[in-house]
Formats: structure tokens, sequence, C-alpha cells
């Protein structure tokens, strides 16, 4: 189907620090596409890069044709990426239903967002039980799945997901990416950054591996997982 984002010799600096060191990555249209690779090798920095928190000191980066440096982030919401960071910064003290409709912000179709709310709520229908609770009385996975479904009410084309797996159970963890997948089947792009690289390497379709702001390594996921390289360094197997 192509590439939807096209990202070339990426490179960031944040002060004497080179983060980035040349990275090229693509995601193609209808994909799941994963980053892996140890705490600090750049995988944060590259989501945040796309969606415009960060600005490159070189490269380019390219969202279905077009340009995004430069652009401001509530641009790139519009072009069609959203971005469900690590951390999932949530507004504590909104509720469920304001936290929602936040993510919708940059949209005016109101039909079309009560439309995508609905569709949410069925995908998450814990969600529907606690509309009027705060986000800070929610668990860790509750929190983690409206953080997704928020990204989601931007009707993104692309969806960067930032280590959906961080602190959870694993019960837990089945079920958010199980959701992942069903988001994608129905449609949705997503560039998934994730430390549990066996299950991030079994969800995806294609893979990349950095390390210390490099790409070392990208292939298909099911190659990545049976490199000797990336089973002694990320999946545990000597």
């Amino acid at each position: 189907m192509g590439a939807l984002l096209e990202i070339r010799n990426l490179h960031v600096h944040y002060g004497a620090i080179h983060a980035l060191q040349g990275v090229d990555l693509s995601v193609e249209a209808g994909q799941i596409v994963t980053l892996i690779g140890a705490n600090g090798a750049g995988k944060s920095t590259t989501l945040r890069t796309i969606s415009g928190l960060i600005r490159p000191s070189a490269g380019s980066i390219r969202f279905a044709g077009q340009s995004l440096l430069g652009k401001a982030p509530h641009e790139i919401v519009r072009a069609g990426i959203a971005h469900a960071p690590e951390g999932r910064g949530l507004f504590a003290n909104f509720t469920v239903a304001e936290n929602l409709e936040i993510g919708a912000y940059a949209r005016t179709d109101r039909a079309g967002i009560a439309r995508d709310r609905e569709r949410v709520l069925a995908i998450f229908p814990r969600l529907r039980e606690r509309l009027d609770q705060s986000a800070a009385t929610l668990s860790g996975g509750e929190q983690q799945m409206l953080a997704i479904a928020r990204a989601l009410l931007a009707r993104p084309r692309l969806l960067l997901l930032d280590e959906p797996s961080l602190g959870l159970a694993p019960q837990v963890v089945q079920t958010i990416f199980q959701i992942i997948r069903e988001i994608n089947a129905a449609g949705t792009t997503i560039l998934l950054v994730e430390q549990n690289a066996h299950l991030a390497l079994r969800t995806a379709h294609y893979g990349y591996v950095l390390e210390v702001g490099r790409m070392v390594m990208g292939a298909p996921a099911a190659e990545l997982a049976r490199s000797d390289q990336v089973r002694r360094a990320y999946l545990g197997v000597a």
C-alpha cells in the first residue's frame, strides 16, 4: 500500500547529547511497526519528534507525502497522527468523559465525534462504566485504555503508542495488546514502542532495533524474533 510515514537521516540533539543519529524508518499503511531497544536507545525520542514535541536538528519526516518539519503538535494531530505517550499523559483531575473530549479537540464534526466516542467505548467497555470518574481513580490498565481511547478520538491514520504495557499486570497487558491488534485490524496504522520485545515482535508486522540513537536492524517482525543478535540482546535467549 506504500509508506504512510517516511523518516530519513533523522538527527536529534539534547544540548551536547546526540540522541538520534541518522535514523531511517518507514511505516507502511495498515501495518503495526515496532521499535525495540534498551532504555535510552532513542525510542521515545523518535515518537516525540514525529509528533512535533521535539525539533530535529537534521533529516526529514514525511507523512502521507507531506513534510512534518516545522509543524506544531496540534497541526500534526490535524494531519492524522495521534500520540499515546509513555506515562499516559492523562488529565488526572478531569473525568474519563472530559479526557475523551480533549482527544477530539482538533475536530469540528460533532456527529463524527459522537460516533467515534461510541466506537471507543465499545472497544473499552470499562471506560463506559467510569465516564464520570476522574482519571486519577482508574487502575493502571484503565488509565492505559483511556490514553489509547483519547488518542483514537482524534481519528488518526497513524497511532503512536509509547510503552503501553508499562507498569501493568501480565493479564492486563494481554488485554491491551489484543485491543491494539483490533484497532489495527479496523484500519489504523500503528507505530509501537514497547519494552517487552517478545510481545512487540509477536504483535507487529515489521520491526526496527535502535541502539544508542542508531538504527541497527530493520526486518519483518518474525525475522527479527529469529535473529540470534535480537534473541540474545532483547529476548533473554542465550
